[in-house]
């Protein structure tokens, strides 16, 4: 083997393959057996922190960068003069389990440029992770980026050896796509992504009667969009990520900033800056959606097309919105007070509990964790203090703004610039 060949190849794809995103293992519970190698079971992969501080990782490559699409927001489109390289099938799967032995990794995130065809490329990624599972018996996490356009059947056998699957949908509308991506066609992404969802469904199915059934793609499929590359708002990525998730079951759908790699009159301009803080709001409105109640036209519709910038969905929905609040604590129910700017889900199950035993009052909310510096307009409790008065929503936003502070604040005047 030559070790200088392998660490060129593996600087230039390990390099290509840091915009993607949407690598993160939740769901997965692959346990070791047989005295194998690794193990997936409840920990998150990718370069991510846990709740108790601990930092995993994985090896996060392209199994090729040449690719045969065009797509003008890609680094590794054909038209773009960059170092090409391509990893044997055997090079990777040795890569993943030296890696893994030296403790250096916990799993494998799989893309690829596309060469030749899409079945071609797709079948070399599932020849990896087979190779992985039966003749090293690698029980690590695996993510295997599905290709667009490839056939059912390697769909399928890819769910039986990766943890999750994943078609980046990239970008989020269909005129968005044509425009940047005109190679390629829209069914090509959706296909093996109603693949994916029938089999986990037709498994899970299955496992409710033979118990040994295998588990097939048991951390579900993902998906990415890239934002502020065609100029869509805020209302068609949301409106586009909640059709993902409700058709094909999405367990994450991922944002990802774009960052310009290309002179095209298409694209914002090299040395643009990447939308960071947009991206942290999509976060932020896809929470809301997956976990608070929310639905999307109430957080974003043709009057409120984009997210504002300067406070985040939630507050900026319960500033329109006013004549809904105050709420008191110690009456309104479960829903009503995850709308409250300032109280996370866990606080709101801290309050559901701790009002069974007493009425709450500003001390109580401030221990149980509430952010009283917004939550304080938006409520009432054991107390005749309530701080809204007469306040409208402007004087209101100032205020907290006063005494609010974060990593992005820096950056609200030039944000603002992008949706003008």
């Amino acid at each position: 083997m030559d070790f200088n060949r392998i660490r060129e190849k593996l600087n230039i794809l390990a390099d290509a393959a840091k915009y993607d995103v949407s690598c993160a293992s939740s769901g997965s519970d692959r346990t070791n057996k047989n005295q194998g190698l690794g193990n997936a079971s409840r920990m998150g992969i990718c370069h991510s922190y846990t709740s108790d501080g601990r930092c995993i990782s994985l090896l996060k490559i392209l199994l090729t960068n040449h690719c045969i699409f065009d797509c003008a927001y890609c680094v590794t489109r054909k038209s773009n003069d960059v170092k090409r390289a391509a990893f044997k099938i055997q090079e990777v799967v040795d890569l993943t389990i030296n890696f893994y032995r030296r403790n250096y990794i916990e799993g494998l995130f799989l893309s690829s440029g596309i060469f030749k065809s899409p079945d071609y490329t797709m079948e070399r990624l599932v020849a990896v992770a087979k190779k992985l599972r039966l003749e090293e018996n690698f029980n690590g996490y695996i993510h295997l980026k599905s290709i667009p356009g490839a056939s059912d059947e390697l769909m399928y056998e890819a769910g039986l050896y990766a943890d999750r699957l994943s078609v980046n949908i990239e970008v989020p509308t269909i005129s968005g796509l044509k425009l940047l991506a005109p190679d390629k066609k829209h069914e090509d992404f959706t296909k093996p992504m109603l693949k994916v969802k029938n089999e986990i469904v037709r498994y899970k199915s299955e496992r409710k009667i033979i118990k040994n059934t295998p588990k097939y793609a048991p951390a579900g499929q993902s998906t990415q969009m890239i934002v502020g590359a065609s100029g869509e708002s805020d209302k068609d990525i949301m409106y586009s990520a909640t059709y993902y998730y409700k058709t094909y079951q999405m367990r994450r759908v991922y944002y990802s900033g774009y960052v310009p790699v290309a002179d095209d009159a298409r694209l914002p301009a090299i040395g643009s800056q990447v939308p960071m803080l947009r991206e942290n709001r999509l976060y932020q409105t896809d929470w809301l959606l997956r976990f608070y109640g929310f639905a999307v036209n109430e957080i974003l519709n043709n009057d409120h097309p984009n997210l504002d910038i300067d406070v985040d969905p939630k507050l900026s929905w319960a500033l329109r919105n006013l004549h809904l609040f105050p709420v008191d604590v110690n009456t309104a129910e479960k829903q009503l007070l995850a709308r409250i700017p300032g109280i996370g889900m866990q606080s709101v199950e801290k309050i559901m509990k701790a009002r069974k035993f007493r009425k709450l009052n500003w001390d109580h909310l401030k221990k149980i964790g509430v952010a009283l510096n917004r939550a304080q307009y938006f409520m009432i409790c054991d107390s005749r203090h309530w701080e809204r008065r007469d306040l409208d929503a402007e004087k209101i936003k100032g205020m907290i703004l006063q005494t609010s502070s974060g990593k992005f604040r820096n950056q609200y005047s030039t944000q603002l610039s992008l949706f003008n």
